[in-house]
């Protein structure tokens, strides 16, 4: 049975966020393709998620453990464990799903927070010849970035002005995630009636979305 990791990354309720109402729909699309899959929830804003400081890690990317991380205080502890947990998380998800809206040419902090959390080595990254590898390419993986924005971006003016998106499909591709997908929500504009539209056109790329993604007993496949 796979299970469904559906992050959260915007302050707004659902009713109100175009993102999250996008990403609901993709959630729920993928839950009746593949009932017996779980899904779990995690909002990076209401949830804990450390910001990582230096005394967490005893080496490059590598939490402490043992006799260190006994030495830091009770709440630094805590949050050591809590680091871990979020990556024993991530990497037991065969598909991840993110929503953020665009926040200055960007997403919001929290992500940035998260994914610091979760890429750790020996677990998401290894160091070979000093250079790092994802590790997560051990199974098939899939993860979906659903972003709004109040405008439309040129695709060719999107390495510039929406570095976000390129940041987050880098990230998990080095990871080691086969199959990385994006469903942007763009012109929400300032209007309900605006906002209603480009909801209803993202959901309408749905299917074609998931044609590329099974989900088996064991893991995601995905084909091309």
């Amino acid at each position: 049975m796979g299970k469904i990791l559906y992050l959260i990354a915007s302050s707004k309720p659902e009713a109100v966020s175009v993102s999250r109402t996008v990403a609901r729909a993709l959630v729920k699309r993928l839950m009746e393709i593949h009932p017996d899959a779980s899904v779990e929830e995690l909002n990076l804003y209401t949830d804990n998620i450390p910001r990582p400081h230096w005394d967490y890690f005893g080496s490059r990317s590598c939490l402490v453990s043992g006799d260190a991380l006994k030495k830091l205080p009770l709440q630094d502890q805590a949050q050591v464990r809590r680091m871990e947990s979020l990556c024993d998380q991530f990497i037991s998800a065969s598909i991840i799903v993110l929503a953020a809206p665009m926040w200055s040419l960007s997403f919001p902090g929290v992500v940035k927070d998260y994914l610091d959390c979760v890429i750790q080595k020996n677990k998401t990254i290894a160091f070979r010849k000093e250079k790092p590898v994802g590790l997560m390419g051990d199974r098939d993986r899939s993860f979906f970035y659903v972003q709004s924005s109040g405008g439309n971006i040129p695709w060719v003016l999107r390495p510039s002005m929406n570095k976000g998106l390129g940041y987050v499909e880098d990230i998990m591709r080095f990871l080691g995630f086969r199959y990385v997908d994006e469903l942007l929500v763009d012109n929400t504009g300032t209007t309900d009636e605006e906002k209603k539209k480009a909801v209803e056109k993202a959901v309408g790329k749905i299917e074609e979305m998931l044609i590329n993604v099974q989900l088996s007993d064991n893991h995601i496949r995905t084909g091309w």
